[in-house]
């Protein structure tokens, strides 16, 4: 599908995902607006627009993924730019929004980095935030301003109704940890499907230990859902406990693939069949692998982009 964008729309983008950008500009029927993003001998960032934005609706497509404080910092830089240029409005276009783990004050003294986050995208400039499956959805109220929050459940039970279509009687939804429970309830909602839930414990930060399954799953195929996999830790141990526990199959989907560390070296050796994964996170050669499908999320940002310079309601892509 594409659209035809009337009046002044500019996209941009930064380092962090240019395919990404250059596919939703694609469907906008537009070309990625002349910007160049580069660092000075000392690492400082240098943002060049070199083209006219007066005026002009813009959006500036930058998850702050890894390296995230480098992506953070182009895109405050960039929107700053914007704003003394004169653009008419700017919107931030996070599909993937870093530091949301810190959404609150675990223990005494813990910072809120994602508040602050949000309050130094509004201090730069930004008008507005569109934004893809927040791993806390309450972080929308940490902006002073508009965020719409694009879910990516719908592009995975699309591409599971399809895999399985007349097996879904032989498929269980499982929740990795209790704080994906409402997720993967949604997930197993579109699908027509059971759900089961995984006990686990997290004696230390990244490191997980499975306590107790709870649902039914014996001689069935499972999906793992979640929102993002970083070190892929609680997502293999509930792989292979699955399997261990008669699963007879074991696949795993999240929106973001983070993927730090020896991530990839567990999936290829864990019982998971396949990880389908969104592409708000670009993901380099050294983390691709044959068990890793992914899916653009490039027409559901292009129409939400659509929407919002029409100012058309977007909450039907919320579902």
């Amino acid at each position: 599908m594409l659209y035809t964008c009337r009046g002044n729309i500019k996209i941009f983008a930064a380092n962090a995902n240019k395919k990404l950008a250059e596919d939703v500009a694609k469907y906008l029927g537009l070309a990625l607006g002349d910007s160049e993003v580069t660092k000075f001998s000392d690492g400082e960032i240098s943002v060049k627009i070199r083209e006219t934005i007066r005026g002009a609706d813009v959006y500036i497509i930058q998850p702050t993924s890894y390296p995230v404080n480098d992506n953070l910092m182009e895109l405050l830089i960039m929107i700053d730019a914007m704003k003394r240029a004169s653009a008419g409005r700017i919107t931030a276009v996070m599909p993937y929004y870093g530091y949301a783990r810190q959404d609150r004050k675990a223990v005494a003294r813990d910072p809120i980095s994602a508040k602050l986050v949000a309050n130094l995208i509004t201090s730069a400039g930004a008008n507005r935030v569109l934004t893809m499956d927040l791993h806390c959805a309450q972080i929308q109220g940490f902006f002073d301003i508009p965020v719409d929050h694009l879910v990516g459940v719908p592009l995975l039970t699309d591409y599971y109704k399809r895999k399985f279509d007349g097996e879904l009687d032989n498929v269980v939804a499982v929740s990795p940890d209790f704080g994906s429970v409402g997720r993967t309830r949604n997930f197993a909602t579109k699908m027509d499907i059971p759900i089961a839930i995984i006990d686990k414990r997290r004696p230390k930060a990244n490191v997980s230990e499975i306590m107790n399954i709870i649902g039914e799953f014996k001689g069935k195929k499972v999906i793992l859902v979640d929102d993002m996999i970083d070190t892929a830790g609680t997502i293999t141990n509930a792989a292979n406990a699955l399997k261990e526990r008669g699963a007879t199959a074991v696949y795993a989907c999240c929106t973001h693939a983070v993927l730090s560390g020896s991530a990839i070296e567990k999936i290829e050796n864990s019982a998971i069949e396949e990880l389908l994964v969104l592409n708000t996170i670009e993901l380099p050669e050294e983390k691709r692998s044959p068990k890793i499908k992914e899916l653009s999320v490039a027409l559901l940002f292009a129409e939400a982009i659509n929407r919002i310079h029409e100012g058309l309601s977007v909450s039907k892509l919320f579902d």
